[in-house]
């Protein structure tokens, strides 16, 4: 079977299927164009149906096919833009661009093979070798911009069987000769409705109105379905917009008055201390920079104490069960909150030992001798030392060795080290990553200990009850050593078996594990796992993306640095050769994030980017599970009161690769699978790698999804029944959306991705919030 594209003497365009192996007709004014499609039998032929209705008028929808990124229509100012090109790459002799020049000149230079058949539709593929003049351009540019709907469906019914592979190559799809040959019978079989054998330009330009009028309209077109009740929408609280510093307040004020008291203490400490040396005979030699070295060491003892109980995980996970501690202490920011106390350490460093250095020392070394018998005599044996004896005692030379192991450890920890950021020089590269980091910021372990032998040996203090350095950090520190025993006793107590292993395009590595008798944990919580053949030592946190319901664990990996590199590569390994013998791995948890604080409102919204979905499929599929089970009202130990599950949820995932769908495929069909009528959960798939809807790059896989789900019921890019959208998402208009259908409801939005997004969408709910009568309360996730 084949399709013909046929031009006859009245211009009529169509194309034809026959059953001819090859064929080729012609007229006296022209000749026919034939190109072979092997077509499979259609899965849809036994449940025909007329998808496509058609229009009477150029609706809003009609007007979106265009052929660049947001241009619908004929502006001076764009030809002027593109004459300007042409005159910058026009032959001085003879005027004329290069057929390869076309894409730049006309602004579709990211996709020249698509430039380069639209320009073949338009001029033919006569002369080839020609160039292209100034007149010659400006009638291409009037065709492919001309706001006659009609004019560009035409330049697209010229281009349209040739690029349906093209199409998917320029929006970064994978979609095989065989696929292509079955999406072209789709199309032929929808719009041949009658069995003439032919389609006509009428009748795709009807297909393109339908298709673009639905995406205008930006109807939302996947659903999946849970349960009969109905959407649970509060108008009792919020029912005026709220200020925006109400906003802030209703935002921050549990991070406010943690900080704000960790503020008061630090600067307490400061002043107790700094007023009692400004008593001291000491004071006569060194003055107020005494005061101040001293002040900042006593905040320095109480923030080396303090910056080790945000990464007791355990004790963290235990405390938030506790509802009013949960409710007053936003235990989701304790990594931040880690990342201030070492911003405070950095700022006590630079006080006490730059003051000691250049201001303490060289005043005790130059002072008169008189005056150095009558004060500090006694504290230095009575010798007073020199500028170099002061730096070469026990008690100089271990804060300088703590300073240099701060800062190693520091400077290691920064975004842009732990990441091997493209901006540091190769040789620094090397050096760098997750694993420098990890081990670097072990050097603690060291500086702990010289923090002790440093505070035992004070110059000026010889009280021992003076010498409180250990009773700031004895708790902390048997705390988190306590932590890390507990750590390697339950590694070893709760053994695990990898009962499956996938790897996934973009190297991504799934582990089904066995469940541990008497793991218990929540929806949305993490754990650490350690795999001895890469690291004895090296843990790394990973969403679980089973459900607590399920039987087993299951966690999704992607290569994005060295430890995760060498543990995909070791189980593809395993995989590939078929031994059954995976690398052994340990796991450590469950631990508390931010996700499990789902249960707090009625209606929430789960935003993942990339494999940043990971902490949210856990949520759904637990979401999926009681709403099935027809939970009761109950008293939750991490909120004051809240269901087992939301009443509405929607999951938004953005990927740029369509390989990615494939990660959690089997999960969106085991959705799909319990569907029933009355929507719970909203799942949408987002592709950027596709042009937004309505470009004529992205056209032709717009109508092949529409008539692939419409007449197969799965989505032809997720291979999945939630359907994909294009581009990037309009945040804004989502949260609006939501806004309007949850009209005074409390959303929780939950986020898993980049930070530059994070940030985006904290602003947007802050000024959702105070625009409508919803209230939206942003989540992201920290590790």
């Amino acid at each position: 079977m084949e399709f013909q594209f046929q031009e006859t003497h009245d211009h009529h365009q169509q194309y034809s299927l026959s059953n001819s192996s090859s064929s080729s007709s012609s007229t006296s004014s022209s000749s026919t164009t034939t190109q072979d499609w092997s077509v499979p039998a259609s899965p849809g032929n036994n449940q025909k149906n007329h998808y496509l209705q058609q229009e009477n008028d150029d609706g809003v929808g009609t007007k979106q096919l265009r052929f660049f990124d947001s241009l619908n229509c004929v502006g001076g100012d764009k030809w002027k833009d593109v004459e300007q090109r042409f005159d910058q790459l026009a032959s001085l002799r003879t005027g004329l661009i290069s057929r390869s020049d076309f894409a730049y000149c006309i602004g579709m230079k990211d996709t020249p093979d698509f430039a380069e058949e639209l320009l073949n539709a338009l001029r033919g593929r006569e002369d080839l070798a020609l160039g292209i003049s100034k007149a010659e351009l400006h009638d291409h540019w009037c065709r492919i911009t001309d706001p006659k709907f009609d004019s560009r469906v035409r330049v697209f019914f010229d281009l349209y069987f040739q690029v349906i592979l093209l199409s998917a190559a320029t929006n970064k799809l994978f979609i095989t000769q065989e696929a292509a040959e079955e999406h072209a019978a789709l199309l032929m079989e929808d719009l041949d409705s009658e069995h003439h054998g032919y389609i006509q330009l009428s009748q795709l330009e009807t297909l393109f109105k339908e298709s673009l009028s639905k995406s205008a309209v930006k109807t939302q077109t996947e659903t999946i379905t849970l349960t009969e009740n109905s959407v649970h929408e509060s108008h009792e609280h919020y029912e005026e917009p709220m200020t925006s510093m109400e906003i802030a307040i209703r935002t921050y004020w549990r991070r406010a008055w943690i900080v704000i008291l960790w503020l008061l203490i630090c600067f307490g400490l400061f002043v107790w201390k700094f007023m009692q040396y400004r008593e001291r005979k000491a004071f006569q030699v060194m003055g107020y920079c005494l005061c101040t070295s001293k002040g900042a060491a006593e905040t320095l003892k109480f923030n080396m104490a303090l910056i080790l109980l945000p990464v007791c995980r355990n004790t963290i996970t235990l405390l938030r069960r506790n509802r009013m501690l949960n409710y007053m202490i936003p235990f989701n920011d304790n990594i931040n909150f880690h990342k201030l106390i070492a911003g405070g350490i950095v700022i006590g460093v630079i006080l006490h030992g730059g003051t000691h250095l250049t201001c303490d020392f060289p005043r005790i070394a130059g002072c008169s001798r008189s005056i150095f018998r009558r004060t500090i005599a006694v504290h230095f044996g009575n010798h007073q030392p020199s500028y170099y004896e002061i730096l070469a005692t026990t008690e100089v030379a271990t804060g300088l060795a703590m300073v240099i192991l701060m800062a190693i450890a520091f400077i290691l920890a920064t975004h842009v080290s732990r990441r091997k950021s493209s901006t540091l020089p190769q040789p620094l590269r090397k050096v760098t990553g997750y694993n420098t980091f990890w081990y670097s910021h072990h050097l603690f372990i060291l500086v702990y200990v010289l923090l002790i032998i440093h505070s035992m040996f004070l110059f000026l203090t010889k009280d021992i009850s003076e010498k409180t350095t250990w009773m700031y950090i004895a708790i902390p520190v048997l705390l988190y050593a306590g932590e890390r025993v507990v750590r390697a006793i339950r590694s070893e107590l709760d053994r695990v078996e990898i009962v499956k292993a996938t790897t996934y395009p973009g190297k991504v590595l799934s582990l089904k594990m066995s469940k541990p008798a008497g793991f218990t944990y929540r929806s949305g919580m993490y754990l650490f796992l350690k795999c001895p053949d890469i690291s004895p030592f090296e843990w790394h946190p990973l969403s679980l993306t089973s459900a607590p319901e399920d039987d087993h664990l299951s966690v999704h990996i992607r290569t994005l640095g060295d430890w995760s590199y060498q543990i995909y590569s070791r189980f593809q390994e395993a995989i590939v050769s078929g031994n059954p013998q995976y690398p052994k791995v340990y796991i450590d948890g469950p631990y508390g994030a931010s996700s499990q604080d789902h249960v707090k409102y009625d209606i929430v919204v789960l935003i993942g980017l990339g494999i940043g979905a990971t902490p949210f499929i856990s949520v759904i599929k637990d979401i999926i599970h009681n709403t099935l089970q027809k939970p009761a009202l109950v008293e939750d130990e991490e909120s004051v009161i809240s269901k087992v599950c939301s009443s509405k949820a929607y999951l938004y995932w953005v990927t740029r690769e369509q390989s990615s769908f494939g990660w959690f495929r089997d999960v969106m069909k085991e959705i799909s699978n319990k569907n029933q009528n009355k929507a719970v959960i909203e799942m949408h798939n987002y592709l950027t790698s596709v042009y937004q809807d309505g470009d004529a790059r992205s056209a032709l896989i717009s109508i092949i999804q529409s008539l692939h789900r419409q007449k197969i019921g799965m989505d032809v890019l997720s291979h999945t029944p939630v359907h994909t959208h294009f581009a990037r998402p309009n945040w804004s208009e989502v949260l609006s959306n939501l806004s309007t259908k949850h009209e005074g409801a409390r959303i929780g939005v939950f986020y898993c991705g980049p930070s530059v997004l994070a940030k985006e969408m904290q602003r947007l709910c802050t000024k959702m919030s105070s625009k409508t009568t919803t209230r939206f309360v942003f989540h992201k996730e920290h590790y």
